[in-house]
């Protein structure tokens, strides 16, 4: 069967085996995800629904707040409200695919104990099925996204076709880290209140509220050390501006990204062993 894998080849961890594990349970990964997004919406009256309406809430929030209170441009004059919260929701939709895998990192052993105990469950697999989970909530939050600035404007770019080519690396970057933390949070239980302030502080270390040409020249180069920054600019350059991304930037971040993925992934496989033990 393959979702599941022998348990000989669930401790590789060759960048081989990293990518096989993905292939040979692409099924149990989807089903795993799939439940988890019903059953996280099962009971409530409205259902699935919620998926659509919790995002489009916030674009009218946003819009408000920011549009109206503050009065906010993002350095380009428009007409429309509208336009900063659709620039705003951009960077909000990116950093939310982060933000739930890796606050969700440190639990998905301990909360999978009983996958633990089965000698081949491939638990390699579970933060691919956070991942998932965060995947199709962007996918609905892009869909609000994209109706809203269609009404806006009347027209939507051509170059939002290439937004999972820029989406790609980042979620290669947040597996490794996925895989790293959720190794380390069942040997030290206070990762899972690390991560909630580091994914915070990101947020607003990241141009999601504020374009990058507002801060000082001298400040400027290290906001860029942010893993977000550059997915953010890129995405709002192929969602908003209608401009075709940075293709030799996406190639150098997707090198760092994949080595990073390797590396978490190698942690994981390497502390597996002692789970049993601590679970």
């Amino acid at each position: 069967m393959n979702a599941m894998a022998p348990s000989s080849a669930a401790t590789s961890a060759t960048p081989l085996s990293m990518i096989r594990s993905l292939v040979n349970n692409r099924i149990l990964i989807y089903q795993l995800a799939k439940r988890e997004v019903i059953s996280r919406y099962r009971g409530s009256l409205m259902g699935m629904a919620w998926s659509f309406f919790n995002p489009l809430l916030m674009l009218v929030v946003y819009t408000f707040v920011f549009s109206v209170v503050f009065n906010a441009r993002w350095g380009v004059e428009n007409s429309h409200k509208g336009e900063f919260a659709i620039i705003l929701f951009v960077g909000i939709l990116v950093h939310g695919i982060f933000a739930e895998c890796v606050n969700r990192a440190p639990t998905l052993i301990i909360g999978n104990a009983s996958y633990v105990k089965r000698v081949v469950f491939p638990l390699e697999t579970l933060p691919w099925v956070a991942m998932g989970a965060a995947l199709f909530h962007a996918l609905v939050s892009l869909t609000v996204l994209l109706l809203a600035q269609l009404l806006i404007r009347g027209v939507l770019p051509a170059t939002v076709l290439y937004f999972p080519l820029v989406l790609l690396p980042l979620v290669i970057f947040t597996m490794g880290l996925a895989w790293l933390l959720s190794a380390l949070g069942v040997f030290v239980r206070d990762i899972g209140q690390m991560t909630g302030i580091l994914t915070t502080i990101l947020l607003f270390m990241a141009p999601v509220f504020y374009p990058v040409t507002s801060l000082p020249e001298g400040i400027r180069k290290w906001i860029y050390l942010n893993p977000l920054t550059f997915i953010i600019e890129q995405s709002r350059e192929v969602l908003t501006w209608g401009k075709a991304p940075d293709f030799v930037g996406l190639g150098k971040y997707t090198l760092v990204a994949l080595a990073v993925a390797w590396v978490g992934y190698a942690c994981f496989q390497k502390m597996r062993r002692g789970f049993a033990d601590v679970i």
